[in-house]
């Protein structure tokens, strides 16, 4: 959750540059007529004719196995109540874009205008037949119950309310972990929860299956403890109705060993918690505001353990790590249901996770040194890439075994290899990257803060908490800028050409003087130079005035690159700073080297230049797979280019073997893995992805991010320079606001890696 989101820029979001946040894309070829024959009339005749002789066909011929109905009728919608189908539209939408994003299924939002069950029903089973599965999604209970029961029953495509089930299954897999960590029978544990809406309700009927006893559990609601002698229970409540001599939530919670919060904020004291049984284990998932303070009540008592429903804290309960891999498993074999048993399946399967070692990205991700199964850390965190490949399977298992899969799995291996492939987009990479920097943001400069779009990327970055901004350029046009987009905050403001800053500006001249005088600088070029922002900027970093700096917005590459290069030291080993541009494709990140600074790279820097970037990769997560592409593919061409590059891949194998890296070859076989291994099986990166290309020239790296950036609409960040013993990147010229925040981000996580190298 971000720290700051005003109206106004939730309302640009959904509106610009295209109204709401899904759309219908094709997946076949229209671009000539028979194309377009084969698409509608004649062509789809005849696979409309073979689904009539067996409906089962139109999973091989339609897009009905990946697309789910995400339906609502507005009756329950977040915290916002009975708003209505319209209202609601916005976050229907939102969870189509998660359940692309986390597990790449497909989503039509349905908003219907209905509140009589019977009719509701109806509607959906009359809609049906379009999708592979619904999810049910922000319907009021007792309503929600029924309707759920009766589509269940009579469909035979998988349905779900996630407002019940997906919290139930989440924090069913914390529990379990948190009981096995404080070696609590689950059948000794007396659970106390706090509301009794779907949530509560399935969540505790979850708990029952892993071995909580029902006379062990007391559900508390609005009025109190619901206790069998209360009258007017509906039959939800009425299965937890209890015996049990308690009224309020605060005597329930005497000498219990379990709170599960999924109520209103605030409602437990720390007196309550102390109250509470040795080794407590307190779910306050109530959001944004938990029924308990997380600090408060890790500072109330040292052996609570505690989760929330927020990612700022540890163990977030958080439905996206749930519901998007159980429809991808239920999908995959075609299940004619979610039935309880593959909701177990899931549980296990996240729980189990969290005991895992956890790969270096995630830690990475999360800005830790060694995430590991512990009070902290009892269920995996969102962004972990091992989810597809870890609940898919354990739930499309549990479909097979329990009889309502129509499309078995023979092979998991290739299954498993399937999944992973799913997760190519590289925006994932990008929101990690984000994630890791506001974990410990840092002082960026922007050198062009007098230009809109800077300040707002630099609002924006200030706002959400990736970095400290310090903003270089006229002060009286910057504090206009500043009242025009409303950003009222204390950020620091320099302005190089000031009368206040001849001092500092000189102090810098000298020292750049000193390094310059025998290379043809004068002390007063060297005072002209400092009047220049990137000079002045470079000389701030080099003090540790900074912790990084973006610029470019309004200048060309070769007049920005100048002083960066001239003044900023390279790091160790280091002869040759280059560039890189990490394109963000629907097949996963793509790093592009050198786009920027090397025109004719020799083969011994494009050596360099592949060790920068596989170390660039490195620092964020990746496991790099390189090719050094060119027109030919290993020694089919005797120019001077490819013998070049023939050179710069025997150099490095010899030099540094354990990067796995090949070429040269031409760009399509670096990229398709099933060409490469037909015609090149001996190659040293065989039958792998790869997510870096080297390139012979500057000419052809630049002019190939940019098409990619143009005609793919691929979102670029970079060029970023590797080889420097500071974070100093380049923006492209008049780049967009998220542009400029993405690149910040990315200045941000390169800064923490530098100052992590230097504390070494």
């Amino acid at each position: 959750m971000s720290k700051k989101i005003n109206k106004k820029d939730a309302l640009n979001y959904h509106e610009f540059p295209t109204p709401g946040k899904i759309q219908v894309v094709p997946t076949k070829k229209y671009a000539t007529q028979r194309d377009l024959g084969l698409a509608y009339t004649p062509g789809v005749a005849d696979p409309c004719l073979e689904i009539e002789k067996n409906p089962e066909k139109s999973y091989n011929y339609t897009s009905k196995g990946n697309l789910v109905a995400v339906i609502s009728n507005g009756t329950a919608v977040l915290g916002l109540g009975d708003i209505g189908p319209a209202a609601s539209k916005p976050v229907m939408e939102g969870k189509g874009l998660l359940f692309k994003i986390f597990a790449d299924i497909d989503v039509f939002d349905i908003e219907v205008d209905e509140k009589d069950i019977d009719k509701f029903i109806a509607t959906v089973k009359a809609i049906s037949p379009t999708f592979g599965g619904i999810n049910l999604e922000d319907i009021k209970a007792p309503e929600a119950f029924e309707i759920e029961r009766r589509l269940i029953e009579e469909l035979d495509i998988p349905v779900m309310h996630d407002d019940q089930h997906g919290t139930a299954i989440i924090s069913t897999a914390a529990l379990k972990n948190a009981m096995e960590l404080v070696k609590k029978d689950p059948k000794d544990v007396i659970l106390v929860v706090s509301g009794a809406g779907a949530a509560a309700i399935s969540c505790s009927k979850l708990y029952k299956k892993i071995g909580v006893r029902g006379e062990n559990i007391i559900m508390c609601d609005s009025k109190g403890v619901i206790r069998k002698d209360r009258g007017n229970l509906s039959s939800q409540k009425e299965e937890f109705a209890t015996e049990r001599d308690v009224n309020t939530l605060e005597e329930a919670m005497i000498g219990s060993d379990v709170f599960i919060g999924l109520s209103k904020g605030d409602i437990v004291s720390p007196e309550m918690l102390l109250t509470m049984a040795k080794d407590p284990i307190v779910f306050a998932m109530a959001n944004p505001t938990a029924e308990i303070n997380y600090d408060l009540a890790v500072k109330t008592r040292k052996d609570v353990i505690m989760a929330t429903g927020r990612s700022d804290y540890p163990n977030q309960v958080n439905n996206v790590l749930g519901f998007p891999f159980i429809f991808r498993g239920a999908l995959d074999v075609r299940a004619s249901k979610i039935n309880e048993e593959m909701k177990m399946a899931a549980v296990h399967a996240l729980a189990e996770l969290a005991k895992e070692i956890v790969p270096d990205q995630v830690n990475i991700a999360y800005h830790e040194k060694n995430i590991h199964f512990g009070k902290e850390y009892i269920i995996p965190k969102p962004f972990d890439i091992r989810l597809i490949s870890k609940v898919p399977p354990a739930v499309a298992k549990a479909a097979m075994e329990t009889g309502v899969a129509r499309k078995p799995i023979t092979d998991w291996d290739a299954y498993i290899e399937g999944l992973e492939e799913r997760l190519g987009s590289g925006n994932k990479l990008l929101r990690t990257i984000t994630n890791r920097a506001k974990t410990n943001p840092k002082r960026v400069i922007f050198t062009e803060a007098d230009h809109m779009d800077v300040l707002k990327a630099a609002q924006i970055v200030y706002e959400e908490g990736i970095a400290k901004p310090i903003l270089l350029g006229n002060k009286e046009v910057i504090s206009k800028l500043m009242k025009e987009i409303k950003f009222d905050a204390e950020i620091p403001m320099i302005d190089p050409l000031s009368k206040k800053e001849e001092k500092r500006r000189n102090q810098f001249a000298d020292i750049y003087w000193n390094r310059k005088q025998r290379k043809g600088i004068t002390k007063l070029e060297a005072r002209k130079r400092m009047r220049n922002r990137n000079y002045f900027a470079s000389m701030m970093v080099n003090n540790d005035l900074a912790d990084a700096l973006v610029t470019g917005y309004s200048s060309s590459y070769p007049i920005v690159a100048k002083p960066i290069i001239e003044l900023i030291n390279k790091e160790k080993g280091i002869n040759k700073v280059s560039a890189t541009n990490l394109m963000l494709t629907d097949r996963g990140p793509l790093f592009l080297s050198d786009t920027a600074l090397n025109i004719d790279p020799s083969p011994e820097e494009l050596v360099e230049i592949s060790r920068l970037t596989y170390s660039t990769m490195k620092m964020f997560g990746l496991n790099p797979i390189l090719a050094f592409v060119s027109h030919s593919n290993f020694g089919s061409s005797k120019s001077d280019s490819a013998k070049k590059i023939l050179k710069a891949a025997e150099m490095i194998h010899e030099s540094h073997p354990h990067i796995e890296i090949d070429g040269e070859l031409q760009v399509d076989f670096a990229l398709n893995t099933q060409m490469r291994s037909e015609k090149f099986p001996f190659s040293k990166i065989e039958g792998k992805k790869v997510n870096g290309l080297i390139y012979p020239n500057l000419e052809a790296a630049n002019i190939s991010y940019k098409l990619l950036k143009e005609l793919n609409k691929i979102d670029s960040i970079g060029p970023l320079i590797m080889g420097l013993e500071k974070s100093v990147h380049l923006l492209q010229l008049h780049a967009s606001v998220d542009e400029i925040v993405n690149m910040v981000s990315v200045a941000v996580v390169d800064a923490q890696w530098k100052s992590k190298k230097e504390s070494v």
